[in-house]
């Protein structure tokens, strides 16, 4: 496979379609070679072959380095939190699921709480439930969970100064990602690996006709 005449696009859709769950590269191998590309092209190649070849290996290291960033910033771990389950209550299923399992945790210490954590009626119109039904969390619209969530972290995130301190940290485990993918030599298992994607690859294709 000829790596030159990969476009990003081509490289963004095959890395979404692979197999996320295989085992990172070993060390020994992972740090193994690295020479300095000959010219442009090649570099471009050996970029493109590596970032797909040691996909894990690059996902656990910037996750590493994020971690070791937010452990200087412990607010930030808990801003983080926060967005996430605002972003999270987006979803219909999650917020349906996070507010029976809530109430059903008062529920065992204060019945009476519980009962005024019950969701209102849906309406109904002309003897039907109304199509355009409203998330509900806890007895709350949906809205002001997000609004309080994301107001909460957005605080946190400015008390702690943990946005410069992610942004710092994702650089530089991008920077180590691609300097490692451009120095680092692509051995027999990489192109034997690239083979064995691009046969799937043609014979998916080939199934599908």
């Amino acid at each position: 496979m000829d790596w030159g005449n990969v476009t990003a696009e081509d490289l963004v859709d095959a890395l979404r379609e692979v197999d996320w769950s295989s085992p990172p590269r070993p060390l020994s191998e992972f740090f193994s070679r690295f020479t300095v590309p000959r010219s442009s092209s090649k570099w471009n190649s050996r970029l493109k072959c590596n970032l797909y070849y040691y996909r894990t290996n690059y996902f656990l290291l910037i996750v590493s380095v994020l971690i070791l960033g937010f452990l200087r910033r412990p607010l930030a771990i808990v801003a983080a939190l926060l967005t996430a389950l605002s972003i999270a209550f987006l979803n219909d299923s999650f917020a349906g699921t996070f507010s029976e399992r809530v109430t059903r945790t008062v529920r065992q210490f204060s019945p009476h709480l519980a009962a005024k954590m019950r969701p209102p009626l849906t309406p109904v119109i002309r003897g039907r439930p109304s199509s355009k039904r409203a998330i509900y969390i806890c007895g709350r619209p949906r809205w002001m969970f997000v609004l309080m969530f994301s107001s909460a972290s957005f605080i946190l995130w400015f008390v702690s100064a943990g946005i410069l301190t992610v942004l710092w940290a994702l650089a530089f485990g991008l920077l180590a990602t691609i300097l490692h993918a451009s120095f680092r030599t692509p051995n027999l298992k990489a192109r034997l690996n690239t083979f064995r994607e691009e046969f799937r690859a043609v014979w998916r294709n080939y199934s599908e006709l």
